[in-house]
């Protein structure tokens, strides 16, 4: 393979980082799904733990989790 005889060292980077990820980059051209709404879901979830500073117990950290991630319509309903 040339791109990793080369010289050029950002060629050799290049080459083996697709040598690495070549089944993870094939899974994706097959299936066209990637891990993006998992790791968003993961985000939120530390974004709830760093800004509560804690937790009493663990039903309340997951009923935080489902406050801030369930999609709850908290709107007032409107009134006449």
């Amino acid at each position: 393979n040339w791109a990793v005889r080369s010289r050029l060292a950002p060629m050799k980077e290049v080459a083996g980082m697709l040598k690495r990820r070549f089944d993870n980059i094939i899974t994706y051209l097959k299936h066209r799904i990637t891990n993006a709404a998992s790791e968003s879901i993961n985000s939120k979830i530390q974004w709830v733990k760093y800004t509560a500073r804690g937790f009493r117990n663990k039903q309340n950290f997951i009923s935080a989790i489902y406050f801030h991630c369930g999609g709850l319509d908290l709107a007032p309903a409107a009134t006449k």
